[in-house]
This record gives C-alpha cells, sequence and structure tokens, in this order.
C-alpha cells in the first residue's frame, strides 16, 4: 500500500506562488506516475500535473497551468512536489496527489493511490 500525504496548501493573493508537497509512505514511488489533481466547488476533479517515474523525466500539465506551475519529484525523500507561481482565483480548489502504475496518464480512474487533499484559495 502507498499512502499519500499532501501539504502546502493555503490562502493567497492572486499573483502569488505555493509549493505543494505530497510525501509518500509505505511503499516507494520512484517506480509510479505521479499526478497532481484538483476540484473546484462543483466541479469535476481535472488532472494539472503529472510526472513520470524517473527523476526528471517526463512531465504532463493542463493547458490551464502552463507556464505557470511546475511538477517535480525528488525520489530519495519518496516526494513529489507542485510549484504553482503565479496564481489566479480560478486556480482556487482542493488540490490532489495520486499515484499510479504505467505511464502519465490524464483520467484518474486509472490512479490506483489518491491522498486526502489540500485546500488552495487565491483571492483576487
Amino acid at each position: 500500500q502507498v499512502h499519500l500525504v499532501e501539504s502546502g496548501g493555503g490562502l493567497v493573493q492572486a499573483g502569488e506562488s505555493l509549493r505543494l508537497s505530497c510525501a509518500a509512505s509505505g511503499r516507494t514511488v520512484s517506480d509510479k506516475t505521479m499526478g497532481w489533481f484538483r476540484q473546484a466547488p462543483g466541479k469535476e476533479r481535472d488532472i494539472v500535473a503529472a510526472i513520470s517515474q524517473i527523476s526528471g523525466g517526463r512531465t504532463y500539465y493542463a493547458d490551464s497551468v502552463k507556464g505557470r506551475f511546475t511538477i517535480s519529484r525528488d525520489n530519495a525523500k519518496n516526494t513529489v512536489y507542485l510549484q504553482m507561481n503565479s496564481l489566479k482565483p480560478e486556480d482556487t480548489a482542493v488540490y490532489y496527489c495520486a499515484a499510479r502504475f504505467g505511464t502519465i496518464t490524464v483520467v484518474e480512474d486509472y490512479y490506483t493511490y489518491w491522498g486526502q487533499g489540500t485546500q488552495v484559495t487565491v483571492s483576487s
């Protein structure tokens, strides 16, 4: 089993930055693709970014965050990060970390392990 815990969320103003962390325990996530998803009130959960198994490996970003968000991983620490810059009010959501065996996919049903989420609120 893999236990994922997100941290780093909070309330910020538009234009500011936050760095989310996802710490894994139980088993290594170095052999897993990691993704960040988010769910705004009244909306479906959508992928934000994903990174393949290898540190510095392939990444994916949703169009809405390209150029502003950066996903990275430190396999030695069993941790994945999401650096969020130039935050906008529309980035307000609960952010979830997820892990899966296999390659990057945007389909949340293909992710096996999920964290409990961390709230990010961006005020205008």
